[in-house]
């Protein structure tokens, strides 16, 4: 496809606000493709590729000190382009160049200064001009179809949070921080990718619900189970998962901290 605009970001619309039935409604549109996960689960060269764009997009991030909602919207442009655009094996320029639009294009749409020189400087031997990036940068928009505005977890953690009856209002600020984290953690996981971005957002409130107030979360539950637009099995495998992924987390440390008492006591004078 061509375009014939001189600055074609500067003349993309942004969306109107959106009720709540049309983000159910169009979530879809702005996920990976269907055959992704398929090939994901096939192919040892895109779970590689994914795998080491999102370290170096989260090396960016740490390095530029960055929104962290940048990296996860680079991350998501990211699913969906090469979801749909087979990407070529043997030619390493071509992650690093992706990485570089993807994280412009995000922190565009996030209205946040990214600095080229600065995202280059790990790249060696992989220097782009500005115009090769806006190039690749048109690519992921098309492949996008200019749907910059992602619908994330993120659009649903709020109206989520407002279907549970908090016995302290104040208590919601901690609820969403603690889901927020789990979302931001679900995105590194291939088995993620299947799951609508309205059962991520509930099943991250759920598990953080789980851990913050047990006694509430069986009211709690019930409340997203009854809300109209979500598909109960997904929700319960999405949940599932994520339980499990916390778990995980939670028994590394553990086990890290065992480690290290462990060291401490055997380096310790007798």
């Amino acid at each position: 496809m061509e375009f014939d605009l001189e600055n074609p970001l500067t003349s993309l619309k942004e969306y109107v606000s959106d009720t709540i039935p049309d983000l159910f409604v169009s979530e879809s549109d702005h996920m990976p493709s269907r055959n992704f996960l398929h090939c994901l689960k096939t192919s040892d060269f895109y779970v590689s590729f994914r795998e080491e764009a999102i370290s170096r997009i989260l090396q960016a991030q740490y390095s530029c000190n960055y929104d962290l909602f940048i990296p996860y919207l680079a991350v998501n442009y990211m699913d969906r382009f090469i979801s749909r655009q087979e990407i070529p094996q043997g030619k390493p320029w071509i992650l690093r160049l992706l990485i570089i639009s993807c994280l412009s294009l995000a922190a565009k749409m996030k209205n946040k200064h990214f600095s080229i020189s600065n995202s280059q400087e790990a790249e060696a031997g992989f220097i782009f001009d500005t115009q090769t990036i806006n190039r690749m940068e048109l690519l992921v928009l098309d492949a996008l179809n200019w749907r910059m505005r992602s619908i994330t977890p993120f659009s649903f953690v709020h109206f989520f949070v407002s279907l549970f009856e908090l016995k302290d209002p104040s208590s919601s600020q901690p609820l969403k921080d603690r889901a927020t984290e789990i979302i931001f953690k679900a995105q590194n996981e291939i088995k993620f990718l299947e799951f609508k971005p309205s059962i991520i957002a509930a099943s991250a409130l759920l598990v953080a619900s789980n851990e913050r107030f047990p006694l509430q979360f069986p009211c709690f539950k019930s409340s997203i189970y009854s809300c109209e637009f979500v598909n109960e099995e997904k929700l319960l495998e999405c949940f599932n998962a994520l339980q499990e992924m916390v778990e995980m987390e939670c028994s590394d440390i553990i086990g890290t901290l065992q480690l290290v008492h462990i060291l401490a006591s055997s380096m310790s004078p007798p």
